[in-house]
């Protein structure tokens, strides 16, 4: 877990030192490690990874809490976010993108190992990763980013035609569906959940030039902002999607610890890269990104010394 938080701070603190040094150059690369992202490697993780859920009672009735743990905070997010706060349309994306998508496999895999150890909590935790967080990603993450995003066009045909054709990913999640086994081995899956945590540092290192980058016109870079937008973010996605969960568990089926252990995660960095390529507020969403891994992993981490001790 400790490797973990080094891992990421050293990414963000790398994102931004290069951003102060270097300007546009490092902010050029940030965007091309958000494409990178999106148009290169998740098509190849989504294909390796989807094929090979298994579920049980449990873990069936979990899965379809984990949906409701994501849309119940996502209708809560459009309803705050146009009625109550009344933000521009993008602002307002920005808030639901960051409450649907959570980062269950670089923090949320780790944290099920060190909380609850086990091959068994670990493989319920990548079952929920793959089948939660990737159609979410996929299905909600890119529909959202169409929806409310000022680079996706301005008709309905074209924002339909923009969720399609920049969301290679969800063709590559169409065909592991129907693929025969043989493409897809025990050897690729494996070699694609090492991939995850290898290309993970990409969004983190994008998350610190967006936030030096955000110094350098007026706003501080850690901690970021803590306005309204951004603590609906942190109440939603950390206090009430658990919430949800944890109700469901206690009232019609329970569920595994490691499913509860999820639906607590901090926002999803891959989301950093469907704001980056739709054009929603990437000052909110890496403001909530940043907020809610500190508090994650912050709380984590002190978990792991403890337990240590």
């Amino acid at each position: 877990m400790l490797a973990v938080a080094l891992v990421i701070v050293a990414s963000i603190a790398v994102g931004a030192g290069a951003e102060r040094r270097w300007g546009e150059p490092a902010r050029r690369a940030g965007r091309r490690a958000l494409d990178l992202l999106i148009y290169g490697l998740l098509p190849v993780i989504t294909f390796f990874t989807v094929s090979h859920v298994e579920l049980t009672a449990g873990v069936g009735a979990g899965l379809a809490f984990g949906w409701a743990e994501r849309l119940v905070p996502l209708v809560l997010a459009w309803a705050i976010g146009e009625h109550v706060l009344r933000l521009p349309r993008p602002a307002t994306g920005a808030i639901m993108l960051c409450v649907v998508l959570a980062n269950t496999g670089f923090l949320g895999v780790p944290i099920v190992a060190t909380m609850l150890g086990g091959d068994q909590a670990i493989g319920q935790a990548l079952t929920y990763d793959i089948a939660v967080s990737g159609p979410a990603l996929l299905l909600v993450g890119f529909a959202i980013g169409a929806a409310y995003g000022t680079r996706a066009g301005d008709t309905p045909r074209e924002r339909l035609s923009a969720f399609l054709t920049r969301n290679p990913a969800l063709l590559a999640f169409v065909l592991a569906l129907v693929a025969p086994e043989a493409l897809t081995p025990d050897w690729a899956r494996e070699a694609m959940q090492v991939t995850v945590l290898a290309i993970a540092p990409l969004g983190f290192f994008a998350l610190g030039v967006n936030l030096m980058q955000e110094q350098e016109e007026g706003a501080r870079v850690f901690p970021p902002p803590l306005d309204a937008p951004v603590a609906v973010v942190l109440g939603l996605r950390l206090l009430v999607a658990p919430a949800v969960m944890l109700a469901l568990s206690t009232l019609v089926v329970r569920v595994p610890d490691a499913f509860l252990v999820q639906a607590a995660m901090s926002s999803g960095v891959n989301g950093l890269a469907v704001a980056h390529v739709f054009g929603l507020d990437l000052r909110i969403y890496s403001a909530a990104l940043a907020w809610s891994t500190a508090i994650v992993l912050g709380g984590a981490t002190l978990v792991s010394v403890g337990g240590l001790a």
